[in-house]
């Protein structure tokens, strides 16, 4: 039987440093260290007992190129595990005559305990515990179990030590191994007696064992102080799913027989009470307009409500109807309970039947039992993808019905190896350290690694495997340093995991079949500035089925169909991406170990939608940076408009009069052109994942206030004095931005007004010259006046003057909107 907290370990030496981890510019070739120990398939016996190991498993090579076909992305790691079940046949204690029995496992300066049982004759823990082989240097291993003595002087009931030179090698799939009965032996005046039995499996197994998600890591040893069985949970591994998301769909349609209370009667008699209704899922509320009153009892309101919701469907839809009394004060007509079960579960856009529920009196005397009944239109709806991340960092697109979903066209591989020059998260005993986990979120499903406690260069070596249905989707990885260990932790809840980095990698830059190693820069704003925390090595390899489907996945939508069919808008979008994402952080914050909202948070970017102006910036450099190459062009035009470089210009000239003599040939050459431009680039195209830019992000020289304004709270913490002066700021940049989208708009609307007559003389000319235009091209061939234009473009600087042309000054004097704005 397990227990919540099942053992504690406690470390009697310094846990030994781990070597950099080498990120390599090529794929990393399996690599399987000789077998720690060289163990066999030969019987060996337990020193100090009379029982022998149990068959070996096998330790040849077919094993071991198992191992590395399964785990071929990341470098083997072996581990002596160690798996105590129960012991039996104890003597009873010769102080208090009972039994409080634990087993202590000690390898080295290692050392586990399991929790002590009370008062059991055949305890039982079913516990693994795992010594990994960078770390341990001794050649025996002991097991020992005790009696635990309230006095602090655990006796020891008996022993039993193992030649770790002979532990057995087992390598998945092989099934697991089998534990035996090993006789305890104890001293009884200088001579050797049995003192019960213990049942134990011990063996040499790596990161693939099934066994090692749930074991307690000797790296881990150093972890002490509070509830130690708590903090074990926090080091271990795990692979957590996201929860199954629906829309529900709320048509409130109108309510009947609803009887307002003396109380919601209006001062003016001619005005009825404004009446809503409301729907709440959890601590999701949302309210109807007003609704128009069909008659004294009668309401109506046609509105439909659209909430996120998760499946299993915990809390009930609770329909409220509300009239309101005052301004500023609302008293609750009458409600209904609806469990989510009720409703169908719709895969298309066909239209449901709507259905009426009667409503619960709210605060009236003991014999009102009716309070009317609402129609509804509800539904869950399970042909939309319910989107809990944002759309440019989308991991998945899938709609929520399985019966929905294509068939996958690949198979995405990432093996996380490990990190290298992480800065120290806290201090501990006047020592900086950092307990380093990284977490994996790829579709529904979310990886977390075992946490390296005090290491700076943690090796992880742990390898995950995802099935892809679209290329054009992104891998989000981030690095935590845990907060939850050890005494710090004890006792103090509003500890968070700190964030360390992070690194998105989108599937569609990567070369398919094909491993990659490389070192992924870590970085995070700090009030302090941009912090530069080390590198995170990863390996990863996209391998697609066909190559026919990926390639027919770029003419498919992003999005399934409804939301094309029936689309949610804008504000209804971002509203349910906070309800989304709220639901999936308390869900998965309830897993063990949890996955903490602040984790949650950060890796489905909860403050994208947060203004910035850092981010306000970067995003205007990158539109100006987009524009560069238009800009670029125009330049060159110019150069050769004004005979800069006349060999050019001679050539231009060509180039135009061919292209203008023999105008199918446009077409041709301008693909030909392309794609000659695509395959000289070839050479040139990037050889890894791009990682985060901080340059492009704009947070190198990013003043500290502006970095203090976006790691604020929402609603703002900070004292109004600051918020009057960043109110200012805002107000000074976001007049810059209004006077530039004022001048766009200008220019489109003076287009607009060639033909409305809002100047009637500057209408006319455009009018007639159009009729000139019409006519002269109507005479004259086309390639002949684009010959004209072109050449009368390309002129020579003698011919041409400093004064604007007259197209130009017409344009300028065209009226706009602007005119008319306060």
């Amino acid at each position: 039987m397990a227990y919540a907290y099942p053992y504690v370990f406690r470390a009697q030496a310094p846990p030994v440093s781990v070597e950099d981890h080498k990120a390599k510019d090529a794929a990393p070739t399996p690599q399987v260290k000789e077998q720690w120990p060289a163990g066999g398939s030969r019987s060996a016996s337990p020193r100090g007992a009379g029982t022998g190991w149990p068959d070996g498993l096998g330790s040849g090579s077919g094993e071991s190129q198992r191992l590395a076909s399964a785990y071929d992305l990341v470098e083997t790691m072996h581990y002596l595990y160690v798996r105590v079940v129960k012991v039996r046949g104890l003597p009873a204690s010769a102080v208090t005559g009972g039994r409080r029995p634990y087993v202590e496992v000690r390898v080295g300066n290692y050392r586990g305990a399991t929790r002590h049982c009370e008062g059991k004759e055949s305890p039982e823990w079913n516990l693994v515990f795992a010594f990994s082989r960078d770390r341990v240097q001794a050649t025996v291993l002991e097991v020992f179990v005790r009696d635990r003595d309230a006095l602090g002087r655990d006796d020891c009931v008996g022993r039993v030590a193992f030649d770790i030179a002979e532990a057995p090698v087992r390598v998945p799939p092989d099934s697991p191994l089998a534990p035996q009965w090993y006789r305890l032996e104890g001293s009884a005046g200088g001579r050797m007696v049995a003192n019960g039995e213990v049942m134990l499996a011990v063996w040499v197994g790596t990161q693939a064992d099934e066994a090692f998600p749930d074991a307690w890591h000797a790296d881990a040893a150093s972890v002490l102080g509070g509830d130690g069985g708590a903090a074990v949970h926090n080091t271990r591994s795990k692979v957590y799913v996201t929860p199954k998301l629906w829309y529900l769909r709320v048509g409130v349609l109108e309510a009947q027989d609803v009887v307002p209370p003396s109380a919601c009667a209006t001062p003016d008699k001619g005005r009825h009470a404004e009446v809503f209704a409301k729907v709440q899922v959890g601590g999701t509320v949302l309210r109807t307009r007003p609704c128009t009153t069909r008659g004294p009892t009668n309401l109506a309101w046609n509105e439909e409500l659209v909430l996120a919701v998760a499946e299993p469907f915990e809390d009930p839809a609770v329909l409220i109807i509300e009239a309101r009394v005052h301004p500023g004060k609302d008293e609750i007509v009458g409600r209904a309970l609806l469990p989510l079960t009720l409703f169908e579960k719709r895969l298309d856009c066909r239209p449901v039947q709507s259905q009426w529920f009667s409503l619960e009196p709210f605060g009236r005397p003991a014999p009102a039992v009716f309070a009317g009944r609402v129609h509804l239109r509800a539904c869950l709806e399970g042909a939309y993808h319910v989107m809990e991340e944002p759309t440019m960092y989308a991991s998945d697109t899938r709609p929520t019905a399985r019966q929905l979903w294509r068939p996958p066209i690949g198979v995405l591989e990432v093996g996380v190896l490990g990190a290298q020059g992480l800065t120290p998260m806290k201090t501990v005993d006047g020592r900086g350290m950092t307990d380093a986990y990284c977490v994996a979120k790829y579709g529904q499903k979310w990886v977390r690694t075992r946490t390296v406690v005090d290491s700076c260069s943690p090796r992880w070596n742990e390898q995950y495997t995802w099935e892809v249905y679209d290329p054009c989707t992104v891998l989000t990885l981030a690095v935590f340093d845990n907060c939850h260990l050890g005494s710090a932790s004890a006792g103090n809840g509003a500890l968070r995991d700190q964030r360390i980095g992070k690194v998105r990698i989108r599937l569609s830059t990567l070369e398919m079949d094909k491993a990659r190693t490389s070192a992924h820069p870590l970085v995070v704003l700090h009030p302090s500035g941009l912090r530069k925390n080390g590198e995170l090595c990863l390996a990863v390899r996209l391998t697609c089925l066909t190559l026919g489907s990926v390639v027919r996945m770029y003419g498919q939508p992003l999005l399934p169909k409804a939301h094309y069919v029936q689309p949610l808008t804008v504000v209804q979008l971002d509203s349910l991406r906070r309800q989304a994402m709220s639901i999936v952080a308390a869900r998965l914050s309830r897993a063990e170990p949890p996955l903490r909202r602040e984790v949650v948070e950060y890796m489905l970017d909860a403050d994208s939608l947060v203004w910035s102006i850092r981010r306000s910036k970067a995003n205007f450099f990158r539109v100006t940076a987009l524009l560069s190459g238009a800009a670029s062009t125009v330049r060159w035009l110019a150069d050769v408009c004004r005979w800069k470089n006349p060999a050019t210009t001679v050539l231009v000239h060509v180039l135009f009069v061919t292209l203008m003599c023999f105008p199918e040939l446009i077409l041709p050459t301008m693909f030909l052109y392309m794609s000659t431009a695509g395959l000289w680039n070839y050479r040139r195209r990037p050889r890894r994942p791009p990682s985060m830019d901080a340059r492009l992000s704009c947070a190198e020289a990013t003043h500290p206030d502006e970095l203090d304004e976006e790691l604020d709270t929402f609603p703002t913490s900070r004292p109004n004095a600051v918020v009057r002066l960043r109110y200012d700021r805002l107000r000074s940049v976001a007049g810059r931005i209004q006077t530039v989208v004022g001048d766009v708009a200008t220019q489109g609307e003076r287009i607009r007004s060639l033909l409305t007559w809002r100047d009637p003389r500057a209408t006319a000319l455009f009018t007639a010259f159009c009729l000139v235009a019409a006519a002269v091209l109507y005479v004259t061939p086309v390639r002949v006046v684009s010959l004209v234009v072109g050449l009368y473009v390309l002129r020579h600087p003698r011919f041409r003057g400093r004064m604007p042309s007259a197209a130009g000054n017409f344009f300028k004097r065209l009226p706009s909107q602007a005119d008319t704005m306060l």
